[in-house]
Parts: C-alpha cells; structure tokens; sequence
C-alpha cells in the first residue's frame, strides 16, 4: 500500500535535497534530430541551475549546443524527479570561476582538473516534476515556465 501523498511543499523540499545532494547522479536525454541520447552524469545545483560536466564533443554537449534541451532525471523509479530544462551556456573549466568551485564543492571529482577540452552545462529548468506512486500523480509538476509553482 502507498503511503499518503506528499505535499506541494514537501515534494519541493525532497527535490531540492536531490539536487543538493552530494554527487547527484542524473540521467541526462538530449537528441539530436531523431537519435535520442541518454547517459549518466554527475550533476550539481548552483544559482537555481543543473550543472553538468562532460566533453565539450561528447554526444550530449553537441546536442544541447545544437538544439538547447535536455531531460535530466534524478531519484529511483518510485522517487523520480524530472526536469526539463534548456541550455542557458557553456563555460570551458578553464573559464568556470565559481561555477566551477561549486561543482567539485558537491562532487567527488573536479572536471577542471579533466583537461582543456571538459566543459560546464549550465542548464536552466523550465519544468520540474516529481512523484512517488500513483497517489502522486496528480500535483506532480512543481515548476512550470522556470518559476515555481510552490
């Protein structure tokens, strides 16, 4: 038996705690025309953003430099979060400042130290949605158009 549904505002907390987690593995969707991506990276939460790090030519840095979306999911099958979010810019490492000092800060690597050719995906969320059961379902998008809804 599920237990009861969480609350707005509960909901919101469990995904900023997610999000401020250290070393929070994400799945990663991008695509590019046709041909989905999926792969998991490290993602950390600085200024109301997801960051990622990867390649500057991995699959998914080419793919949201190309088209600017991407489907990040954090949490198992019965505590997901998901988030739709958009490209807001790429920072080479060398150029990440405090970006950078945040993204090792919450991670058990730092992607400066990768080489010249590792970037920051600084992603902004457009929509962010999160359930446990069914019961949750209904009330599962917390941000809508980047402002949320609790």
């Amino acid at each position: 038996m599920a237990e009861q549904p969480r609350s707005p505002e509960a909901r919101k907390a469990d995904v900023l705690a997610k999000l401020h987690a250290p070393v929070a593995d994400a799945w990663v969707a991008t695509a590019d025309g046709d041909e989905p991506y999926l792969v998991p990276l490290t993602a950390a939460w600085c200024e109301e953003r997801v960051v990622l790090a990867t390649d500057a030519s991995s699959p998914t840095a080419r793919n949201l430099t190309a088209h600017g979306r991407a489907r990040v999911a954090l949490g198992a099958t019965r505590d997901v979060v998901l988030i739709d979010a958009t490209l807001e810019k790429t920072i080479p490492v060398a150029d990440a400042g405090e970006i950078g000092e945040a993204y090792a800060a919450q991670n058990d690597w730092d992607p400066r130290t990768a080489g010249d050719s590792y970037v920051f995906l600084l992603l902004r969320p457009e929509r962010i949605q999160a359930w446990r059961e069914v019961n949750e379902l209904a009330g599962r998008t917390l941000m809508r158009n980047g402002t949320w809804l609790v």
